[in-house]
């Protein structure tokens, strides 16, 4: 059986800016969704830092 390969991304969504509103986020992964990508993870070190959401999809 061979083993699934993937391609990962990083996407920064830094809070206060007009696009890191819950709607133009949730645009921006419905986007990456029709790219094939999948969220996998979100870290914030803390809530004045970008939050990084980590994508992964088949290679």
């Amino acid at each position: 059986m061979a083993s699934e390969r993937w391609t990962y991304q990083v996407v920064e969504v830094k809070p206060g800016f007009l696009g890191s509103s819950r709607e133009a986020v949730q645009e921006r992964l419905n986007q990456l969704g029709l790219q094939g990508w999948e969220l996998v993870s979100v870290v914030q070190s803390n809530r004045f830092h970008p939050f990084q959401l980590f994508l992964k999809k088949p290679h």
